[in-house]
């Protein structure tokens, strides 16, 4: 069986409350609301249909985060992914999943220079991936435009705190620890609540800051880097799995993929260099 069509065959999840063999229902936006201050919402990174699907079967969200230029692409920030980069990437994890809350990142220069410029380019992002809601990076600043999005029927996720996006003009990605800025940061997650976003991520922000904003908006709140007592949290995937040679601080590797891959690559070198691959059992016979 090819893997498209092992992406293209999704397994189904049994619903106690619908009976068995019931798909579990997708993932709206209403129901990532209502999760405030409840179960706790696992949210992962995706880039492709085939890690969609897999997450699929957990995830209450998955994101196609701007992340996929250093991750996918090797550059060296998120500064150069485009919105062609976003749709394209954005159209995989759709196909891939169809349980999960499904958002995409609104790369660098497509949403700052106005609301409607951010209209048409978070549209089209929709349109063209099929995706049920959109991220921003910024707080006080895009409130603006975060209600002019969702006032005209697209669902916003906000990001706060460490924004990289913002690398040039904040020194580089630097996490917000000093109590001195944390008012800051506590004004832009009140202003995007205001403005109608659905929930807000927080990323590299000291514990105690995460949890005080955790507490005083009625939105969800996402981690990444912040603190155990956010309503969720999220994390690059192949972070996660341990596929990339560099750990951040605020990430558990839950695996060992590089290790297990590099093994994997080296054992069949050996093989290919020794002629004992391909064997008979993966040849084809004449007829």
């Amino acid at each position: 069986m090819s893997t498209r069509s092992t992406i293209s065959k999704k397994a189904a999840i049994t619903d106690p409350d619908q009976g068995p063999g019931t798909r579990r229902k997708r993932m709206t936006v209403p129901d990532f609301m209502a999760r405030k201050g409840g179960e706790p919402l696992v949210c992962l990174t995706s880039y492709t249909a085939h890690v969609a699907h897999i997450c699929d079967q957990v995830c209450d969200l998955l994101l196609v985060g701007d992340s996929l230029g250093m991750v996918i692409h090797g550059m060296p920030n998120t500064l150069g992914v485009t919105l062609e980069h976003m749709i394209m990437h954005g159209q995989a994890v759709v196909r891939g999943a169809d349980k999960t809350l499904v958002v995409v990142d609104m790369p660098f220069g497509s949403f700052e220079e106005s609301p409607q410029a951010a209209f048409r380019n978070a549209s089209r992002v929709i349109k063209e991936t099929g995706c049920h809601a959109v991220k921003l990076e910024g707080g006080v600043e895009m409130a603006p435009t975060i209600q002019y999005l969702s006032r005209r029927g697209i669902p916003v996720m906000a990001h706060i705190g460490l924004m990289p996006q913002a690398m040039n003009t904040m020194g580089g990605f630097k996490a917000v620890r000093d109590e001195a800025l944390w008012d800051r940061v506590i004004e832009d997650a009140k202003a995007v609540e205001a403005a109608g976003a659905f929930a807000v991520v927080i990323e590299g922000v000291a514990a105690p800051l995460a949890d005080r904003i955790t507490a005083e908006v009625a939105i969800p709140t996402i981690g990444i880097g912040a603190s155990a007592q956010c309503d969720g949290q999220i994390l690059v995937f192949e972070d996660m799995v341990g596929l990339l040679p560099r750990v951040p601080t605020f990430v558990k590797r839950y695996g060992a993929m590089e290790e297990m891959m590099r093994a994997a690559v080296g054992q069949y070198a050996e093989e290919v260099r020794a002629r004992s691959f391909p064997g008979d059992e993966h040849t084809y016979k004449k007829k």
